[in-house]
Formats: C-alpha cells, structure tokens, sequence
C-alpha cells in the first residue's frame, strides 16, 4: 500500500491530464493486484475479501489524511469546492480503471465467478482474480472519497470504531436497507442495454454473490455486471464505474454536509448561550414536541452535539436531563422562571433548534410560543 494516496490526496485537481491520470491508475491498479494476490477462495466466498480491504484501504490512509492536510493543500478553499473536485477527479479515476480492466473481462471470467465454490480454498482463479481487482480498485477508491468529504466538512470518523467504520461503508456504498443492488446499476445503463443486463443479472454467473455477506454481495453484483457482457463490455465498464462513483461522491456529500450543518448549527448555540443548562432543556422541549416515540436523526445529532459543547465550553453536565425519559413541559417552566434577566439566547436557541430537521409544525410552535411568553421579563 502506497504511503502517499494516490486516489486523490496527494493529486492536484485543478485541470485534467488525461496521462497523469492514467499513471496514478495504473499505479493504485498495481499495488490492488499485490492486495488480491494475498486473498484465497475462500476470502471471496465469505465476504471476508472485504475486511481485509477496508483495512489495507483505510488504516494508513487516515494515519496521513486529516483536516489539516488538505488545509495545508487549499488554505483559504471552501469545503464545497474542494469536495466537488474530488468527486469529479475520482470519477475520472474510476472510468480509466473501468476502461483498463474491462479488456480482460471475458465470459470465462463470469463463468469462474459462478463457478468459485469447486475452487481450491488457498488459491483464487486467475479469472476471478481479474475480476476482484476492479472491485477493490473501486470500493477502495470510493471507501476514501466518502472519507476525504467526511474530513473537508469536519465530520469526525474514526475507522477504528466499528459504529464509525459502518456508518463510512453505509455512506460510500449508499448501501440501504433492503435496496438490490441491480436496481441502482441498472438506472446507469443505456436503455437499449438493460434488457440484457437484465437477463445477466438472472443467470447462474450470481450463484457466489448471493452467498456473500451483505457488503461483499453489494459490491459484487454491483460490479459483475461488466464481465461478459458482448459488445459493450469496455464502454459499460467506463460508464458504470464512472456512475458509481459519482453517485457515491454525491450521497457522502450530502450525509456529511448534512451533518456538518448540524455541528455547525450546534457550536453557534453553544458559543452564543449565556444559560446553556437551561438552553439544553428547552431544547430537549423543542426536539420532543411531536410526541413521537423516534426521534429525527438531525435531531438526536444535534442534540448528541450540543450536550457535549456544553461540557466542554461551559463545564456543564446535566445528569437530571440525562436521566429524563418523558420531559414534562411544567419542569421547563418552572426552570425559565427561575432563570433572572435577558433570556433572549434562549429564545433564539430554541427557535433555531426547531428548524433543524425542515419545517417547524404546529406543536413546535406552541411550544414556541410560550416559550416566548415566559420569557418576557418586565
């Protein structure tokens, strides 16, 4: 693995060279067929060829690639231009990739996919092998893109957790519940395309990727695809792999700038509170005004945020609040009258919070609206 990332980190994006580009490929291709080379049959089979990519992808790479390292890059840059630019760049990667690895696809590939359960545990199939370079190459390539956004809109991931390291797969591979693979891939293809893919998907060549575990399966028919398809092998290799990555780029765009949004929003009402135990209570109000047993996600992050700003800058722990199951509007009240001066802070913090997830509804707005109301002073 290289000690430089070679996907995007360490490559300028300003303007496109079509040879640098293909050196870089052709390099990162290189060091992904060291990496299969040390997988087995069996490491197909069970999905655990995944693993093992997340940690040849990810361990070093993080150890390197922080916010301060593209700051040092693009001082002064915008988040959203940096992360438009990787997108594209890494699209760009992925169709030269798609390009190089679908001149050795042929039938015989997708045949020995199928075919990997008469295959000796300790060894993997040259034509399988082929096929697993181009799948690494891409999941590693779209594993660090959906990083690298995280990093620019300071989104805090650590690989090492597995909480954070599935959130990351989830986002890079846009993986949802219950979602076919095919049915993402095959938005991607020409429509004069699709009845064959189509019938592909159906054949026998998928017997092993159903039995892979869930990423592995995703990733798998995701790509296979583009192995033995006549005529349009090449040029649906380019288009798929460029699809995918943009698609990729784009949903870890708008999770992270999504949640960054979030933190933003957190750390403004943290900084500006004059009463930030009595902000966190309103708030906690605010958020469970609908009554409804879940809670938004933009609502339990903002929540998670503002109670651990509030530990940090003000040295605040409110274990009473922690403890609340059902809050009861009355003690709230009771909280704002005890509260002497200026509670104007409040009153923004909670009119902002409410706005969090969208729309505020009628039962946020009448918590609102009292609030407003006890809160005149004089």
């Amino acid at each position: 693995m290289t000690e430089a990332p070679t996907h995007a980190a360490d490559t300028d994006t300003d303007g496109a060279d079509d040879a640098a580009d293909r050196k870089v490929v052709e390099q990162e291709q290189s060091e992904i067929k060291d990496f299969v080379k040390g997988l087995s049959a069996d490491d197909i089979k069970s999905g655990n060829w995944f693993t093992k990519l997340a940690a040849h992808a990810m361990n070093a790479y993080t150890e390197k690639v922080d916010w301060q390292y593209f700051q040092d890059r693009y001082e002064g840059v915008p988040a959203d231009v940096i992360v438009d630019q990787r997108i594209k760049m890494a699209a760009r990667y992925a169709a030269l990739e798609g390009g190089l690895s679908a001149g050795a696809y042929t039938a015989t590939v997708a045949a020995t996919i199928g075919s990997l359960g008469g295959a000796s545990p300790a060894t993997v199939p040259a034509a399988a092998a082929t096929m697993m370079v181009d799948v690494a190459f891409i999941s590693q390539l779209q594993l660090r893109l959906a990083y690298d956004i995280s990093v620019l809109y300071r989104v805090p991931i650590d690989v090492h957790d597995p909480e954070d390291l599935w959130k990351l797969i989830r986002v890079a591979f846009t993986i949802k519940s219950g979602e076919a693979a095919n049915k993402t891939v095959t938005k991607a293809i020409p429509v004069m395309v699709r009845p064959l893919v189509k019938r592909f998907y159906s054949g026998t060549t998928l017997a092993a990727g159903r039995a892979l575990p869930v990423v592995g399966k995703h990733l798998l028919q995701r790509n296979v695809i583009k192995i033995g398809i006549p005529l349009v092998g090449v040029p649906l290799a380019v288009l798929l792999n460029r699809y995918t990555t943009l698609v990729a780029g784009r949903h870890a765009r708008a999770v992270f700038r999504n949640e960054a949004r979030v933190i933003e929003l957190a750390e403004q009402l943290s900084e500006r509170s004059r009463h930030p135990r009595l902000m966190l209570w309103v708030a906690w109000l605010v958020l469970r005004a609908n009554a409804k047993t879940k809670i938004a996600d933009d609502e339990a992050l903002l929540m998670r945020h503002l109670v651990r700003l509030v530990r940090e800058r003000h040295e605040v722990v409110d274990e009473r609040l922690a403890n609340v199951v059902d809050i009861d509007p009355a003690e709230v009240w009771k909280r704002v009258a005890a509260e002497p001066g200026d509670l104007g802070d409040v009153l923004d913090a909670a009119e902002r919070v409410a706005t969090v997830d969208g729309d505020v509804d009628s039962r946020e707005k009448a918590i609102l609206t009292e609030l407003w109301e006890r809160c005149r002073r004089g």
